[in-house]
């Protein structure tokens, strides 16, 4: 069916009383465009799940779209009996324009259904909702949410019963599913409030909370006199999940001198303080960087609106507030956590730690001088989290996972990125070494002096619509046809396109280029947003020499891109 077809069957089927048909109506006939954007293919999962603009249409974000997702996965769920359906479905939902309607619509879905469907009462971290996937033993678990993107999107993360998000397999089989729901005839919904009632859907307590809580801050690796609890810290939610949960854990913990955004603290879907709510953006921290320079702050903290990307940004020598870089603070962690384990005498005997194969290598040789083995997997904590069951069947024990977007898993029982328990154990490392006279910005500039002078780079290329995705085909398909023998007069010495997969990784649209001055760089196309990502890495004698490598390699590579049309 093209495009204008499914405009005019919209049209047709969508009910005069539904909030969007006033969107609908409002489309111009004549705008051809627009219709195109809105209907020439249904949303599909890429990395994290669905994932589009709010709006009318089979392209946007929408109640018809999250109920042929729901009656989808629904019918999927009941192919595996009538266990599956009692165990249920645990459904947390963002600040974002429509996240609680949605959330509560496909509980309403569920229930029709047969399934068990647990909710919050209110809006609740990404990463609660992986955890309770394990806690309650459900069977699935779906997030309304669309992370960091902005306020005009919406999305749905669906989960399986290993607590990360689902696999290209599953996401295979609920996709079939999806595809025979007819969205005028199929999607059936019991209203919530007599669900309630017939205990087919479940409102979770605040003990639930608590045991996250407490789960989280299981993970200490120090605590009591080890640490400065009176470090100056400033934390920001972004306006969005992390308030309540940042403020339990870091009182529980025992901080005395931090301090939150005021002006960030609430929920706001429109991110009006903020515009977009990306923490990995140096421009969310403005108004941390007022804050920390009002209260002397060494440490500015943030997490994305559901709270499961966590960024930093230092105060340097000079007083300056320096943004580090996920891998940046990926080698903080990787290093806070083996030193700790090590001192502690608790290290495991075979340690194992996971990155993305996009993520810096650095991590790689930290771990290597702890006896540590680091394997990589495609981007995404589906990836990186999904990998741990095979990690601990060869006899490993999961340490840390992390990617290079400001992704940080620390627990092998929430299978996905969490903000929470990456903002404790910053905090914690700062309050550690600063009771042993050494701020962060100092570690790291110790770490580079002992495993080398890395630079990193992580541009992208923002290329939305249809125009932006055939343009981002092309430059895939140009870069494959025209590959590099040389970039910034370094040759390359080893290329792996993983179209067709390596090794035990499996396909995907990804290009790793590596050179013989002791640098390389990856291209791939974002799962999640309307981008084409470059990962630019290099290891010098000195961080201005490694930067400068970096930079001259960026600008070959991106005047080559730029210049496909």
């Amino acid at each position: 069916m093209k495009a204008r077809e499914r405009y005019e069957e919209w049209l047709k089927n969508a009910s005069s009383r539904s909030p969007l048909y006033k969107d609908l109506i409002s489309i111009d006939e004549k705008d051809n465009n627009e219709i195109e954007e809105r209907f020439h293919q249904y949303l599909t999962f890429g990395t994290a799940g669905l994932r589009g603009k709010v709006g009318a249409g089979t392209n946007r974000m929408n109640f018809y779209m999250v109920g042929k997702a729901t009656q989808g996965i629904a019918n999927y769920i009941k192919g595996y009996g009538q266990e599956a359906m009692d165990r249920g479905v645990v459904i947390a939902h963002d600040p974002r324009h429509f996240s609680k309607d949605f959330s509560r619509f496909a509980a309403g879905v569920f229930a029709a259904a047969g399934i068990k469907a647990y909710i919050f009462p209110d809006l609740r971290p990404t990463p609660e909702l992986a955890y309770m996937i394990g806690k309650l033993h459900t069977i699935s678990g779906v997030n309304i949410t669309a992370s960091h993107n902005p306020k005009d999107y919406n999305g749905y993360k669906v989960y399986w019963e290993d607590g990360c998000q689902v696999s290209s397999t599953i996401a295979d089989g609920m996709l079939a599913k999806m595809d025979k729901v007819d969205l005028w005839a199929d999607i059936h919904y019991m209203p919530v409030e007599l669900a309630l009632e017939e205990g087919k859907v479940i409102v979770l307590g605040e003990e639930y909370d608590r045991d996250y809580l407490d789960h989280i801050e299981s993970l200490a690796i120090h605590e009591g006199d080890e640490l400065d609890l009176d470090i100056p810290l400033v934390y920001t939610p972004l306006n969005g999940c992390g308030a309540i949960p940042f403020a339990e854990m870091m009182k529980d913990r025992g901080f005395t001198n931090w301090h939150m955004v005021k002006e960030q603290i609430e929920p706001d879907p429109d991110f009006t303080t903020v515009g977009y709510p990306n923490p990995e953006d140096p421009k969310a921290f403005r108004l941390s960087e007022e804050l920390g320079r009002q209260t002397g702050a060494e440490l500015l903290m943030a997490t994305d609106p559901d709270a499961d990307r966590f960024a930093i940004e230092l105060r340097d020598d000079a007083g300056n507030y320096i943004p580090l870089n996920g891998n940046q603070t990926g080698y903080l962690l990787v290093n806070y956590i083996l030193e700790g384990r090590k001192d502690a005498g608790t290290m495991p005997e075979k340690g194992a730690m996971i990155k993305s194969i996009v993520t810096s290598t650095m991590s790689t040789e930290i771990a290597k001088a702890y006896g540590v083995e680091m394997f990589e997997t495609l981007t995404g904590f589906k990836n990186i989290c999904g990998k741990i069951p095979d990690i601990t069947e060869k006899g490993y024990t999961y340490m840390f996972g992390y990617e290079e977007s400001v992704g940080y898993a620390a627990s092998p029982k929430i299978r996905d990125k969490d903000g929470i328990s990456a903002g404790m154990l910053v905090a914690e490392a700062a309050a550690y070494y600063r009771r042993q006279g050494k701020t962060l910005w100092q570690v790291l500039q110790e770490l580079y002096q002992k495993y080398g002078w890395y630079a990193e780079d992580e541009p992208n290329l923002i290329l939305e619509g249809i125009a932006g995705s055939q343009r981002i085909s092309r430059m895939m398909t140009y870069v494959r046809e025209h590959l590099p023998s040389k970039v910034a007069g370094a040759g390359v010495v080893r290329i792996i396109d993983y179209k067709d997969g390596y090794e035990d990784i499996p396909p995907s649209n990804v290009l790793r280029f590596f050179l013989d001055n002791d640098s390389w760089f990856a291209i791939r196309p974002s799962g999640t947003e309307p981008k084409i990502k470059f990962y630019f890495y290099t290891k010098q004698n000195s961080r201005e020499e490694a930067l400068a490598v970096n930079k001259a390699i960026r600008e070959d590579i991106m005047t080559m891109i730029n210049s496909v049309e």
